[in-house]
């Protein structure tokens, strides 16, 4: 048996895989005794069925049967030895499988398209720089902060009239009925000639929409429209919205009660507190934000150094039919993302090599109990299940079979990817208002 490959360019290539007849007839053989052992074909006595009576009447599908196996075999155990870093899956080349003869071909050659990564170098110290940005909490921030408290805890009413910060929800359509929705418009979020058109409106009133100037945000309405974006780019004239309903956020005021609701009962006594203790929440609610754009940047930029090239061409073809879901379209949308996060995964492959990380089971769990005290945290429950968390580690990580094991091991592994990129690269701290952070 032989299997080579040749290389089409940096990052594609064909490996064929070839049989000869010494390859799989001792398979066959072995086969055709185990099913002779095994038949049950009238006139003929439990395990004493002819060979050749086995060979006429299976044999064709045996032989396929050992065939594959030998090939699947050789093939991942080239993938396997390869130096290469092969993508996705071999594609197999269709006309060889579909022109076997099996009654007279006794050789056989099998063709599979591969793509991998081409080598990168990527050199991993204090030359490399990156700004890492903390939010200023300052009154703008509180004041957000509390409005969102005083909405969260408010009541909800339904106006007969709406206003300019009310949600109003309804029909949706084109003249040409093919756009015919049910949508809820957040008068918060949509462009001001918009607000001013949905302002003041009643049930059952009738507004002409501008779908290119509804929204603040372009893409919010082609996806509530459930299109594509070359659709909603098409799309021409304006859509027609009827009103079926307005819902209108009352804020709870600055009191006792709010305070209460927000932090416990008794933990704040006056509006001067309340927004020390707010100050603090979101100080620390940030931090996970900042840490993860953080990670971003670092990631982008490792990415942007490394200079990866990848199959693209072989990879578009090879997500288009191996997923059903992934059309030539959404494949336009979203290959660019897909190809980072791939470059991404390359790149930490390679320092988890070059650095020896290792993941200790131990480690596996202490991580799994992490996840487990946050979300008992959350809940207020985390005093409460505290001698049970083993336990209930141990519950999640069995659970999927394996699959949360291994999630949880990957993020240990990520977790000490970054804690090395952090105290190597150069690091320069920068304080931000909110507002700039959000433009990051």
């Amino acid at each position: 048996m032989e299997i080579t490959l040749d290389k089409i360019d940096k990052t594609e290539g064909l490996i064929k895989v070839k049989l000869n007849e010494d390859d799989y007839q001792p398979g066959v053989t072995q086969k055709v005794k185990e099913y002779s052992k095994q038949a049950n074909i009238k006139g003929f006595r439990p395990g004493k069925v002819p060979a050749g009576m086995i060979r006429k009447m299976y044999g064709k599908s045996i032989l396929l049967e050992e065939i594959n196996r030998l090939v699947s075999e050789k093939l991942n155990g080239f993938l396997r030895e390869s130096d290469l870093q092969f993508l996705g899956e071999p594609m197999p080349k269709e006309e060889d499988f579909e022109s076997i003869d099996l009654d007279n071909q006794k050789d056989f050659e099998f063709t599979y398209n591969v793509g991998f990564a081409e080598e990168f170098d990527l050199k991993i110290d204090d030359k490399l720089k990156v700004d890492r940005h903390a939010i200023k909490i300052d009154d703008k921030v509180i004041d957000e902060t509390v409005e969102n408290l005083q909405r969260q805890f408010g009541d909800m009413a339904t106006p007969d009239v709406s206003e300019d910060k009310d949600t109003v929800y309804g029909e949706i359509k084109s003249k040409d009925g093919e756009i015919n929705k049910e949508i809820s418009i957040d008068l918060n979020d949509t462009e001001k000639a918009a607000t001013k058109k949905l302002t003041g409106v009643k049930v059952d009133d009738e507004v002409e929409l501008d779908p290119k100037k509804l929204y603040k945000d372009s893409h919010k309405l082609h996806h509530q429209l459930d299109i594509s974006h070359e659709e909603f780019d098409a799309l021409k004239g304006k859509l027609n919205f009827t009103v079926k309903g307005i819902n209108r956020q009352i804020p709870a005021e600055i009191n006792q009660d709010l305070f209460d609701k927000t932090f416990g009962e008794g933990t704040v006594k006056d509006e001067k507190e309340f927004r020390e203790k707010v100050a603090e929440s979101v100080g620390q609610s940030f931090k996970a934000e900042e840490e993860q754009y953080f990670n971003f940047q670092i990631r982008d930029l490792l990415i942007e150094k490394a200079k990866i090239n990848l199959p693209d061409e072989f990879l578009k073809r090879w997500l288009i039919k191996t997923n059903d879901q992934i059309t030539e379209e959404v494949l336009k949308e979203e290959y660019e993302q897909y190809s980072k996060e791939l470059k991404w995964s390359l790149i930490r492959n390679k320092i988890v090599k070059d650095q020896d990380f290792k993941v200790e089971n131990e480690e596996v769990i202490e991580e799994a109990k992490n996840l487990i005290r946050q979300q008992f945290g959350q809940a207020g429950l985390i005093g409460q299940m505290d001698d049970k968390l083993d336990m209930f580690a141990q519950n999640y990580l069995q659970a999927e079979n394996g699959e949360n094991y291994m999630k949880v091991h990957n993020q240990v592994q990520n977790n000490k990817v970054f804690d090395y990129l952090k105290e190597t690269l150069t690091v320069k701290d920068k304080k931000v208002t909110m507002d700039e952070f959000r433009k990051l």
